[in-house]
């Protein structure tokens, strides 16, 4: 009787040793999980504080249009949560992107002919006249949401 009185106490022991652990398990989790979040959040942060800057760039003409397109496309994408909804709200940005984006940069444009890159900065250059007041109603709105982006990413 009292063996089968140990048993069970010993048992209760180590399942209260176990709910513990658990315990413990789920806690880490959470913060981790927390912790991810916090800087999941510093990055957007960060991302939205860039197109801020470069958008404002492009109202001022301190970079050129599809420069300017080509960075807010790449930084737009690399929010998770917002990309959707701002590719829709901001649709010429990513239509000039889109008409650029196989043109080649930085060592493959080093490589080209001057004939080449001369037929490239002229397709550009179209695509940015035909398309750069919509791009500028786009960025004229982009900079207020990012700034509301702001706000709400700094409140988390």
């Amino acid at each position: 009787m009292w063996l089968a009185a140990v048993v069970i106490i010993i048992l209760a022991g180590y399942a209260t040793l176990l709910m513990f652990k658990l315990h413990q398990q789920k806690q880490q989790r959470l913060l981790t999980s927390q912790q991810e979040q916090q800087k999941q959040v510093a990055r957007d942060v960060k991302t939205v504080n860039s197109i801020v800057l470069i958008a404002k760039a492009i109202d001022q003409k301190q970079c050129e249009i599809s420069e300017g397109c080509w960075r807010l496309s790449v930084l737009i994408e690399s929010l998770p949560e917002q990309s959707e909804q701002l590719k829709i709200k901001f649709p010429a940005i990513f239509k000039l992107y889109s008409k650029i984006s196989h043109m080649p940069i930085l060592d493959a444009r080093k490589q080209l002919s001057k004939k080449e890159k001369l037929k490239l900065d002229l397709e550009r250059m179209k695509v940015e006249e035909e398309l750069e007041q919509a791009v500028f109603e786009d960025i004229a709105n982009l900079v207020p949401f990012a700034h509301s982006l702001q706000q709400m990413l700094n409140k988390q």
